[in-house]
């Protein structure tokens, strides 16, 4: 096997002193020496170095190939950093790594906090709201940071979502000579780059979203059409979320099952005929923090079954229609589970159908809750839902 040509070399702010002796080695014998500037300027690599173009762009390192490269990466080149992103497009041969201990591991170290027991997310290139579904009460977190004026929108962030309690420390420039942490409310004068560390042993009961399926309606944007909250917990029990499972929602009305699908661990396409349940898909997406993990089509569903990524699970808002069915059955592979609601006496009928020829289970819910009658309570009954549970 020949010598892998390219190194991806985790940096500090320490610079050249924090390198092992490979990572020197690789250093010295690069002919490219890829980098932003504050890492160049670390290791000032002359003429060989060349900084990243904005937009980040990895076109030029590629192109590089058959040279001698370095790429410069804060820390741990494959824990929120570039590694990844550039491992993606090469052989394992290609490339050799050598890392560093990143910001995660850095503060962690300084606070005392068992990094396995820490949630560490990357936010210097994403939004805040991937911080509702994990923070709670006891729960610790280190996140990266874009730049100094990221820390008040954080703090701005934390106390309109109800997190304002919330221990905070800002970290700047780990690892070098210009490292500070700063406690507190009020943090001037930050440099970059920065990390914050939030602790919430402070906040009060009830903070944060809930682990289990059913959130609460209101904590979703729609106009009404929306799996309620009873019928969406049992719904996602039949439907089975697990990590890095796809789902596809059909009919998604306002995306209430495939966020919380997401929530889970999975990924979810929506389809959505109409354009503005599909924007009202997207907003809960970005809500919830998990946009990142939801594809959102607008059209109808049976010409795009086809082109479709394949799924793990479907469900079928509404009932659906025999031609769905047929075309659901034409394209997913066997074992693909799949949930149907629906609510009309039409919908019924065709899931009692698919029970007839494919088995699985059929279930009535019929769901009730107690509403004022004068100086009484009485029972306010909700539409029964019909829903079938079959595997393809």
């Amino acid at each position: 096997m020949s010598e892998p040509w390219l190194a991806i070399i985790g940096l500090g702010e320490d610079g050249p002193a924090g390198l092992s002796d490979a990572s020197r080695a690789a250093l010295a014998r690069a002919e490219v020496v890829f980098g932003a500037p504050r890492h160049l300027a670390l290791v000032d690599p002359g003429a060989r170095g060349q900084a990243w173009p904005v937009p980040f762009d990895l076109c030029p390192l590629l192109a590089c190939r058959g040279q001698r490269v370095a790429m410069l990466v804060s820390g741990d080149p494959f824990w929120f950093g570039a590694g990844g992103s550039v491992a993606a497009h090469l052989l394992p041969g290609e490339w050799v790594a050598h890392p560093v201990a990143g910001t995660f591991s850095l503060l962690a170290a300084r606070l005392g906090w068992r990094l396995e027991d820490v949630i560490c997310l990357g936010l210097h290139a994403a939004p805040f709201a991937r911080m509702w579904p994990v923070l709670a009460r006891g729960v610790r977190v280190i996140c990266t940071l874009r730049d100094a004026a990221a820390v008040a929108e954080l703090s701005g962030w934390l106390t309109e979502h109800g997190f304002g309690a919330a221990r905070v420390t800002v970290a700047e420039a780990l690892g070098g000579p210009r490292e500070r942490l700063r406690s507190g409310c009020d943090w001037p004068d930050i440099a970059a780059p920065v990390a914050v560390a939030i602790d919430g042993a402070d906040l009060p009961p009830g903070a944060g979203l809930p682990r289990s399926s059913g959130l609460p309606d209101d904590l979703f944007q729609h106009d009404g059409q929306i799996t309620k909250a009873p019928v969406r917990a049992v719904t996602l029990s039949a439907l089975g979320p697990r990590p890095a499972e796809r789902l596809w929602d059909i009919g998604a009305g306002s995306g209430s099952v495939s966020v919380e699908w997401c929530l889970a661990g999975g990924r979810a396409v929506c389809i959505e005929a109409r354009a503005d349940r599909a924007a009202t898909i997207t907003a809960n997406a970005y809500r919830f923090g998990v946009a990142h993990r939801v594809d959102v089509r607008h059209g109808a569903a049976l010409p795009m079954l086809a082109g479709l990524p394949l799924p793990d699970a479907v469900f079928v808002g509404g009932g659906g229609d025999a031609a769905l069915y047929d075309a659901l059955w034409a394209v997913l592979p066997a074992g693909t589970r799949i949930v149907a609601n629906g609510v009309t006496l039409e919908a019924e009928g065709r899931l009692a159908d698919l029970h007839a020829r494919h088995g699985g289970t059929l279930l009535r819910i019929d769901l009730a809750e107690a509403g004022q009658l004068g100086r009484f309570r009485d029972w306010r009954g909700a539409r029964p839902v019909v829903q079938w549970r079959g595997t393809r």
